[in-house]
């Protein structure tokens, strides 16, 4: 059963069309174009999806393949949705990894092995010899933070891990300061 809206689009659809388009203008197009805008696209874009949207609307008027239940601007806004995501999937550039792979440059030296752990190092001895001992024992000795209160002389396992939390805050510290005087140097 087709909706009275249905057919009295399709009644003015055919006895003058070009007076029921200039109203689906004035009605639905401010609604599709800020639709199209929110997505990043132009007026331009908006006309053009707005234009085929009609198409649609027209077409599916005209041969009765449509019941429409909400308001025929709605109808037409979720018609141009469609289509704006229809041609945002066609106009997507899909270029194969292995394709791009050939235009890509890569220096000869970025595969070139560093050795960080003299960088590390320095960084952990600039923290201070009782903090580079609490953190070698909690990472490279694989020391629990109970073992390392005990070890250390600390009163709990929590006044250990505050202060493993502050050894680790003075390295990423040193490595910031080292960082910033690099780039400004």
């Amino acid at each position: 059963m087709k909706s009275a809206t249905h057919e009295i689009l399709k009644i003015r659809l055919l006895s003058d069309r070009e007076k029921a388009f200039e109203q689906l203008y004035q009605e639905a197009f401010p609604s599709v174009a800020r639709f199209v805008s929110r997505m990043g696209g132009s007026f331009h874009d908006a006309k053009d999806i707005f234009q085929d949207a009609l198409i649609v609307l027209y077409e599916k008027v005209v041969d009765d393949e449509v019941t429409i239940k909400v308001s025929v601007p709605a109808y037409v806004l979720g018609i141009a949705k469609h289509l704006w995501g229809r041609k945002f999937r066609k106009d997507q550039k899909n270029i194969p990894l292995d394709d791009m792979e050939k235009d890509i440059a890569i220096p000869e030296d970025f595969y070139a092995p560093q050795d960080y752990s003299h960088q590390l190092l320095q960084y952990l001895e600039m923290a201070g010899k009782k903090c580079m001992e609490m953190l070698q024992g909690f990472y490279y000795l694989k020391m629990s933070m109970k073992d390392i209160a005990h070890s250390f002389g600390f009163g709990s396992v929590r006044s250990a891990t505050v202060q493993k939390y502050k050894c680790l805050e003075k390295v990423r510290q040193k490595v910031k300061e080292t960082a910033y005087e690099d780039h400004f140097a």
